[in-house]
């Protein structure tokens, strides 16, 4: 991981980011909002560069055009409760221009159930000016400052988006009804214990100039008719994804060239490989080729002020099971705000007589409705349990509700994405009682301590459990920074339970801009505990403790049965499939809850696993990603997503793979044996390139380095491409008479090497310095010094050789059995220097994105645009180069927020000891649709044998140590199998090693049924079972009586 992070600054020249934060409070907003920031951190707004190194990932979503419309947005949210606080801090790490943060009012205990930067301290205190300096640390780039007058109409015309938290229905309107006028952006959040709200009205004439985010499409083309609807049909190499409506535009069409270039044109799709276009009878006739590209063509999308809405409501479902639920929320919401008006406070919580008056309120609201926003028939149960919570004020729903509203302004304010048309409601009634028993109002009563929010929905019981759990949280990284506010908000462990996290990374740079518990100054520090202590400051009783351990074999130790048995359950916050995996793996086998989600730009997933009772994380794969076929990046790239995956293996073949063969020759007395039982030409392979590197390529000064480097380009680019087209000719035929070169495959050119051609220089330094690397030898980055070299470098002539065989296909690939040269092999035994004889210390070089001065991404965005020139495919710039070939998971603040939110909620399920399936909640979003989508869990399949059932949290126990103190033996354990469940174990195994099978050698078996259990393990992996280790996970493959084949679950074998 790098951790360099001022190496990664595009935006700044000399001068080094200070972690100070832009403080002014006072009655009015600081008028001035484009000065620039006093710690030298340039102004956001027109003629500021992004800061790529911080912005990274969220550009990767965005993109660059919304984030410079982004950053010359003001934006105001009033109302520093939890909710107002989560959504500035979404709108400031996202890097707005400004934000100004309102609040009149004063921070009290219910407050601190979610408000994160209030502190106990804080009480009494305006809670603006308090939140102010804490948001302002978040992004330098990005002023904040707090308001505490009244919001003025003259006031709202400073800001280009105006979010309101805590307002009333007529400050609503009354400011609603301004802003439309005005064409300022409005947006309405509000949170209610278990219920959330959202209202968007962006003006009359909003221009959305991407509704979804994804990447344009685009397909290779066989055939264009000539007709009044000119048919499209794409090479049937996979569907081409577009949709009636879309617009295209064509590139590289030849005979039809009238559609080079041509405006965007609308398509009917027709098929998976045919779509309509436009009248082209009077073009010329196609003869072949063309690409196809989609273009993103802007919509205008027109909004209703909200008292116009308020009556004729449109609403984003965000459960399709309660489909009727919005529009009955729709008028609750409206008989809150007049119960506020009638008695100045909120129903009391679980108050019956409140309850029957709040109803009484609702249903005369609902019959003096006149628009589509009456209903016909009120939920009565639904509106007294708004009445019951609507006090409450609960972190998750908070983060969900906020999540969204801030993916909301970055909409206002970029057109980025489609917007919320126009009110969203949801509510998470899930996570009351199961029983349905009501709580009483003395158990809800507020106790004057920081989680009354909380206790007015869940009374104190459930405080008291949050207080008492053992949570291990695997990852300190997006997600698991949120996981960690809302757990210190909730109070998990805040009694003696533990929350304990890992994660072996460093903060870098690029983590700052959503990873919101770390600042530039704990750049290079330990993420696990840098995140718990900045949680510690926000409810001083969490009891948290940081590991840096990766989750897996070699940690189990650490990870043994006493630590899992003492957790109450585990919450995922990884980044990569196989330690998932790995996770899901061990909670099925201690039996502990996992809650699971991650996120990919605007798009978001929780899934809930509990024992017993649904599926696991691993009961379901995605497909596998497809992977280019070899001879594509080898000789027939079409794309550029194929030349840098042939930059990146370039790099791995050049500075990694070489040097760490050479030295494991040198230093690994069993390397030799190893290599030699490589199959097929492999082993010629690895020493052949053992041998240059120790031997022919070996380089002894920075000029050698550069001379290799030019002769490598030469090779690449030029050599290669010429036996190429020696082999194929540009004019050459398949057996069928089609021109070879023609749909996928791409005729190349050679290159020619110019030193006034920045491109190829940049290839020679970036090579160079990493071929210097690999040996110790001192680089440079003396551009003109290398340009110098260069022109002594003797590049010897290339004749294309005939004889010289290149694959097709990777079918033809793997039919060509490379004959081994044996000879060659004998030699390079023969020609290898002896490892005791060189003292040579060879680096290889792992590839890292992040670090725009190790060379690594100039490397291989050189080598990957020289290539795709070679074939004439549009260049990548490094933005896009370090996304494919690091293979960045693009991410945003907004998602992880919204996330985390969903997963707290089922949180609050489990540690309830919710035991319904339909209680609990999978879910996914697509914030830039918006698409909401909740689902049960999927239950845990069952199996049978016999008449026993029994599904993947089941298992065989056995116990190995018998009552006369001695261990069980196989014959006994396979006798045990037989009496007890009469099963007839075929095969027994224990991870890779087989224990005992039917068809194992006479002898073999005599040998092994009167040995102990543990000792057959150990004896059979060669591994001691370490002192950790209280017992075993066998395998069986199982005949029942009538010699059928069975399956059956997996035993634990206690040895300890």
């Amino acid at each position: 991981m790098s951790s360099s992070p001022l190496s990664k600054k595009r935006r700044l020249s000399g001068t080094e980011t200070k972690t100070g934060s832009h403080c002014s409070s006072s009655n009015s907003v600081r008028t001035d909002l484009s000065h620039t920031p006093a710690n030298g951190m340039a102004k956001n707004g027109n003629d500021a560069e992004i800061d790529e190194g911080l912005y990274s990932r969220q550009l990767y979503v965005l993109g660059h055009e919304a984030m410079k419309r982004m950053q010359n947005s003001n934006v105001l949210v009033s109302g520093m409760r939890g909710l107002g606080v989560e959504i500035a801090k979404n709108v400031i790490l996202g890097g707005v221009r400004s934000v100004t943060v309102h609040d009149e009012g004063v921070a009290e205990w219910r407050d601190l159930s979610s408000q994160f930067y209030l502190r106990e301290e804080d009480l009494g205190k305006n809670r603006a000016e308090v939140s102010q300096p804490r948001l302002a640390e978040l992004n330098n780039y990005v002023p904040v400052s707090s308001h505490t007058g009244a919001l003025t109409e003259d006031f709202l015309t400073k800001f280009q988006v105006v979010v309101l938290t805590v307002s009333s229905l007529e400050e609503q309107q009354r400011l609603g009804e301004f802003c439309h006028s005005k064409g300022i952006k409005f947006i309405v959040a509000d949170t209610r214990g278990l219920f959330g709200q959202l209202f968007c009205d962006f003006s009359d004439d909003m221009i959305v100039y991407d509704t979804n985010g994804e990447q344009p499409l685009s397909a290779m083309i066989s055939m264009i008719t000539k007709d009044g609807q000119g048919v499209v049909t794409c090479l049937d190499e996979a569907r081409h994804g577009f949709e009636s409506g879309d617009y295209v535009t064509f590139t590289e069409i030849q005979g039809m060239t009238e559609l080079n270039g041509c405006q965007p044109v609308e398509i009917k799709v027709l098929g998976p490989y045919t779509f309509g276009i436009c009248d082209t009878t009077g073009f010329s006739d196609y003869v072949r080729g063309g690409i196809v590209s989609q273009v993103k063509m802007p919509k205008k999308i027109s909004f209703k002020s909200i008292t116009s809405s308020l009556a004729e409501p449109e609403f984003v479902m965000t459960d399709f099971a309660k489909f009727e639920r919005p529009g009955q929320v729709h008028i609750g919401f409206q008989a809150l705000h007049a119960f506020q008006e009638k008695h100045g406070r909120h129903p009391i919580p679980w108050n019956r007589a409140d309850g029957e008056e709040f109803l009484a309120l609702t249903t005369e609201i609902n019959s003096a409705l006149t628009g589509s926003a009456k209903v016909e028939e009120l939920d009565e149960a639904l509106i007294k349990k708004l009445s019951y919570v609507a006090a409450g004020d609960l972190a998750p729903v908070n983060a969900f509700i906020g999540g969204l509203a801030a993916q909301e302004v970055m909409k206002a304010c970029t057109g980025k994405f489609m917007p919320i048309m126009q009110w969203l409601y949801f509510d998470a009634l899930e996570c009351l009682s199961e029983e349905g028993v009501p709580l009483t109002e003395e158990e809800c009563a507020p106790k004057n301590c920081r989680y009354d929010g909380q206790i007015a929905v869940f009374g104190t019981k459930l405080q008291d459990t949050l207080g008492k759990q053992r949570y291990f949280l695997v990852g300190a990284g997006a997600i698991g920074c949120e996981l960690l506010k809302n757990f210190a908000m909730i109070g998990l462990a805040g009694g003696e339970g533990e929350v304990i996290v890992t994660d072996m990374d460093t903060i870098e740079k690029s983590n700052l801009n959503r990873q919101f518990l770390f600042r530039p100054s704990d750049v290079t520090k330990m993420k696990s505990d840098t995140a718990a202590a900045a949680v510690k400051q926000m409810n001083p009783s969490i009891r948290i403790t940081g590991h840096q351990n990766r989750v897996g074999p070699d940690t189990e130790r650490v990870y043994d049965d006493d630590f899992f048995e003492s957790l109450d359950g585990v919450t995922n916050a990884l980044d990569n499939v196989d330690a998932r995996m790995y996770m899901d793996r061990r909670c099925v086998y201690y039996r502990k809850p996992l809650l699971e989600s991650g996120t990919l730009g605007t798009k978001g997933n929780v899934q809930v696993v509990i024992p017993f009772l649904t599926e696991s994380y691993s009961s379901s794969q995605d497909p596998p990603e497809k992977s280019i076929p070899i001879c594509t990046l080898k000789n027939f790239p079409n794309a550029i997503e194929h030349t840098l995956q042939w930059a990146r293996d370039e790099f791995e073949g050049l500075f990694k793979q070489p040097s760490e063969n050479a030295m494991q020759y040198l230093t690994d007395p069993k390397f030799m044996e190893r290599t030699l039982k490589l199959p097929g030409a492999q082993p010629v392979e690895v020493l052949d390139a053992v041998y240059k590197t120790l031997v022919t390529d070996r380089p002894h000064s920075w000029t050698t380095c550069v001379a290799w480097a030019r002769n490598h380009w030469q090779c690449q680019y030029s050599n290669n491409i010429r036996q190429l087209l020696h082999n194929f000719p540009p004019d050459q035929l398949t057996s069928s008479g089609a021109p070879f070169w023609s749909g996928p495959k791409r005729c190349p050119h050679p290159l020619e090497f110019s030193t006034s051609n920045d491109l190829h220089v940049d290839y020679v330094l970036a090579g160079a310095n990493l071929y210097a690397q690999t040996y110790g030898i001192q680089g440079s980055t003396d551009r003109a010094g290398v340009i110098k070299i260069l022109q002594d470098v003797k590049v010897p002539v290339f004749m294309p050789r005939s004889g010289v065989k290149i694959h097709v296909s990777d079918q033809e690939l793997q039919n060509s059995n490379s004959s081994v040269d044996d000879s060659r092999l004998e030699e390079l035994k023969v020609q290898l220097p002896s490892p005791d004889s060189n003292q040579i210390k060879l680096c290889s070089i792992d590839f890292e994105k992040d670090d725009d001065t190790n060379f690594h991404m100039d490397f291989i965005v050189a080598a990957s645009n020289l290539r795709a020139e070679n074939y004439d495919i549009p260049p990548a710039d490094r933005h896009k180069s370090k996304l494919i070939a690091g293979k960045i998971i693009p991410a945003i603040a907004t998602t992880t927020a919204a996330v985390v939110g969903l997963v707290c909620l089922e949180l609050l399920k489990i540690v309830q000891g919710h035991k319904k399936l339909e209680s609990f909640k999978n879910g996914f979003m697509n914030l830039a649709l918006p698409f909401f989508g909740f689902s049960e869990p999927i239950a845990a399949p069952k199996h049978k044998y016999y008449e026993i059932d029994w599904s993947l949290w089941d298992r065989f126990e056995v116990t190995g140590l018998q009552a006369n103190g001695e261990e069980m033996t196989l014959r006994q354990f396979l006798d045990y199998f037989k009496n007890e469940h009469k099963l007839e174990i075929t095969m027994l195994s224990q991870g890779v090693s087989m224990l005992y099978s039917f068809f194992m050698p006479a002898a073999k078996l005599k040998e092994r049924l009167d040995l102990p259990m543990t000792e057959i393990v150990t004896k059979v992996s060669k591994k001691k079972l370490g002192k950790h280790v209280k017992a075993l996970v066998f395998e069986l493959c199982c005949n029942d009586l009538t010699d059928e084949d069975v399956e059956v679950p997996y035993v634990r074998y206690t040895i300890r």
